[in-house]
């Protein structure tokens, strides 16, 4: 079964003439083969940081982390990452930006552009596979690293605030789409995001990490994404007694972290 094992991580920042900052503490996480994993917290609490631990953009301090029983040292084409900037190139169009990591990777025009295509498909831009990408609206730019992301098949996907910079409606059904790519391609997804409300409708776990230094202090195992797709009706969803007072319940956890308090340690 594909498998993300965190064990015991730390990872400490050297401060020029001060004691190094302790930025994570003990990180314990598996993600497993389907699972949508969402990281929460209050401002500093080390998301970001866990994820770019994840892509192998940096080493952890202590302990390991292995994608499949392989160590992760470094950046591979096992894992995706989808930033809150989508970073595509203006100079492309949508079909040579979704396919341009392939092109990296040495594949011939023509096989490059059949997987392209799939995934464009897949992320509904076939009308615009022609267009420079600056003339898409923010989420379809989205959809367009998405789909770039998804080419080389990683094991796993990592999005770090991906919707941030989006409208409120675009916003949900940017939520809708994402849901529907993983459960069509059945990867696993390690999603960053401060809304609460995306997090409990998008995870099948959710992990809230409290600061200083940051820590996973709850674990939720989450079941609205997979109603979702149950009944289709994502506002239902939000509005259900369920939904909202397990949001109440978070919030109250991330509110406490940020005036100072440890609840859960």
């Amino acid at each position: 079964m594909t498998a993300l094992a965190i064990r015991d991580v730390s990872v400490f920042y050297p401060v020029k003439g001060k004691p190094p900052v302790h930025a994570l503490k003990n990180i314990n996480l598996e993600i497993l083969e389907k699972d949508f994993v969402v990281a929460l917290g209050a401002s500093g609490c080390g998301k970001s940081t866990l994820l770019n631990l994840i892509a192998g953009f940096m080493a952890p301090s202590e302990g390991d982390i292995t994608l499949n029983q392989r160590a992760v040292i470094g950046p591979g084409a096992d894992r995706s990452v989808v930033f809150q900037k989508h970073a595509l190139l203006p100079w492309l169009n949508v079909l040579d930006n979704v396919a341009f990591g392939l092109k990296i990777q040495g594949h011939d025009k023509a096989k490059r552009e059949k997987i392209a295509r799939e995934f464009i498909k897949l992320l509904g831009l076939e009308q615009f596979e022609q267009s420079a990408t600056y003339e898409l609206s923010g989420g379809m730019q989205q959809r367009v690293g998405i789909a770039r992301a998804l080419t080389s098949d990683p094991e796993i996907l990592l999005m770090d605030e991906p919707l941030g910079a989006l409208d409120a409606l675009t916003r949900e059904r940017a939520q809708e789409l994402i849901l529907k790519v993983w459960r069509d391609t059945g990867k696993m997804v390690f999603f960053i995001t401060h809304s609460v409300e995306e997090a409990l409708f998008m995870g099948t776990k959710l992990i809230v990490m409290s600061p200083r230094p940051g820590r996973i202090s709850h674990v939720f195992d989450l079941p609205f994404s997979r109603r979702y797709f149950e009944t289709g009706n994502a506002r239902e969803i939000k509005a259900s007694a369920e939904f909202i007072a397990l949001r109440e319940e978070i919030l109250k956890i991330i509110f406490k972290d940020e005036a100072g308090g440890h609840d859960g340690e």
